[in-house]
């Protein structure tokens, strides 16, 4: 047998398992933020992820608004990153290692996520082109590396820290890192992304930054206990979800989890030239850490944050069970694509998503409200009330009520709902607009349009709002600044 019929062989089984756990995937629609790819020109500004909204955009060219296509390109990303996974695996660590660590990259459930999350793809992306400049460095071809990295950058820039990794290899293995020069453009490239990324911070809608609604201090406190997490479900794999109810740590738990953080990294770092998976382990931390220090971000906590970090962590639980009998592993390995696999149909409708997501952090009100999206009215009128009671002072819940009441009909109930909503968050543009789509549905056009010039007031780029106001026979003129989609604008146009 020749050395690429072994390679094959011992591939097969990860990539086959892959599309036992994802396949089923392809069949699923499109998710939350998915659906912002139709909501505006994404294009304006300039994404952070250019690499990645350029797939988007040839995605929407060919397939529309069919997510067949778009989960496919999802698929096909992971496959190829499990196959490259596996040839600079079996560079670093032999074949008999690198097919186990390539299959628990492959399919661990933590995967499940970015795999089924279309607008997760800019993890794919960026982990796909690290592990081929994981290969390419290994290979003494430094500068074809360097070139990966900058695709990796620009599909998404946490793999900012992926030099420091290179070079934490170059150190285990080598005591000098092959290339000084290739190193310090890749940080140059890395610094610039980050300053490009914390420039777009600013935006309101970025969620990220200071628009997170948390301070770095109080995030990196946090994460302190998300990474203890991660680990935790790394070893144990159970509790994944969509939208996880993770709370700031307060300053005892925070210091105390990185306390337990840094006695492994130390541990780690005396270990690290000796023992293999200890530098792995140390790896794995540093491709964590843009997502998991001091850059807050709103969510705390994601599964899809752990994609890249697994091109270390999988090679990490490799070793260390590297003793354990080969059909024992093969077991295990087809356990987790099956935990994938139950994760894979957890994702194929909105329902099932969200009712698992709030099934795990009953009192978050996000999950209870996208899971009312996709009930019909009177169950989603029911979940809403009843959140109502574990929130009373969200108007996130006032409007989502407000609407449910809009699609049964009951304008009056709904400017009820509405005008809570308003009074709990005054200067909000939407509120108004919903105030005055009621007043609208209920004869009172005098009203409405009041509302609706309040709300342009506020924001003079809402569509509906002014979409609204040419219903109602009102002209107004679109602000030059505003970044509608070509389809808001033909349709304002054309009306």
């Amino acid at each position: 047998m020749t050395h690429t019929d072994i390679i094959g062989s011992r591939i097969t089984l990860p990539l086959a398992l892959t599309l036992i756990a994802f396949g089923v995937g392809i069949a699923g629609p499109f998710h939350f933020d998915d659906y912002s790819l139709f909501a505006a020109d994404f294009w304006h500004p300039f994404p952070t992820r250019p690499l990645t909204y350029l797939t988007f955009w040839f995605n929407l060219l060919i397939a529309g608004r069919d997510p067949v296509v778009y989960h496919l390109c999802n698929l096909a990303a992971h496959l190829t990153s499990v196959w490259l996974a596996w040839r600079a695996f079996s560079k670093l660590l032999g074949n008999e290692t690198a097919w186990l660590a390539a299959a628990i990259f492959a399919v661990h459930p933590f995967q499940a996520e970015p795999v089924n999350y279309i607008f997760a793809r800019s993890s794919l992306l960026t982990t796909l082109f690290c592990l081929g400049a994981l290969y390419e460095w290994t290979a003494e071809r430094p500068w074809r590396a360097t070139t990966w990295f900058v695709l990796a950058v620009l599909a998404k820039e946490e793999c900012a820290t992926f030099p420091l990794f290179l070079v934490l290899l170059d150190v285990g293995q080598l005591s000098r890192v092959r290339s000084i020069r290739a190193i310090g453009v890749m940080l140059g490239v890395a610094a610039a992304a980050v300053i490009r990324v914390a420039l777009a911070t600013n935006s309101p809608s970025s969620g990220a930054g200071l628009q997170a609604g948390i301070s770095p201090g109080e995030y990196l406190l946090t994460q302190g206990t998300v990474i203890l997490r991660y680990l935790r479900m790394l070893a144990l794999p159970w509790g994944f979800t969509v939208d996880p109810d993770i709370a700031p740590a307060g300053l005892p738990l925070g210091l105390l989890a990185w306390a337990v953080l840094l006695g492994l990294a130390t541990l780690a770092i005396v270990r690290f030239r000796t023992t293999k998976p200890a530098f792995w382990f140390l790896g794995g931390l540093i491709l964590l850490a843009p997502t998991s220090s001091v850059f807050p971000a709103a969510d705390l906590a994601a599964d899809r944050r752990l994609y890249l970090p697994l091109i270390a962590w999988a090679p990490c639980a490799a070793l260390l069970l590297n003793k354990v009998r080969p059909a024992l592993l093969v077991a295990l390995v087809v356990v987790l694509a099956g935990l994938s696999l139950e994760r894979t149909l957890t994702w194929r409708t909105e329902e099932s998503l969200w009712a698992d997501a709030v099934a795990k952090a009953p009192h978050k009100v996000r999950p209870r409200i996208q899971l009312a999206r996709a009930l019909n009215p009177v169950r989603a009128l029911q979940l809403l009330q009843e959140t109502e009671t574990i929130a009373p002072s969200d108007p996130r819940v006032a409007s989502e009520e407000g609407r449910v009441l809009m699609i049964m009909g009951q304008p009056e109930r709904a400017l009820v709902a509405f005008g809570r909503a308003l009074a709990l968050e005054p200067n909000s543009a939407a509120a108004l607009n919903n105030r005055g789509t009621a007043l609208q549905q209920m004869g009172q056009a005098a009203a409405a349009q009041q509302d609706f010039e309040r709300a342009l007031a506020r924001d003079p780029c809402l569509f509906d709002a002014r979409w609204n106001l040419r219903r109602l026979g009102v002209a107004s003129l679109v602000p030059s600044q505003c970044h509608w989609s070509q389809e808001q604008r033909q349709s304002f146009e054309g009306h």
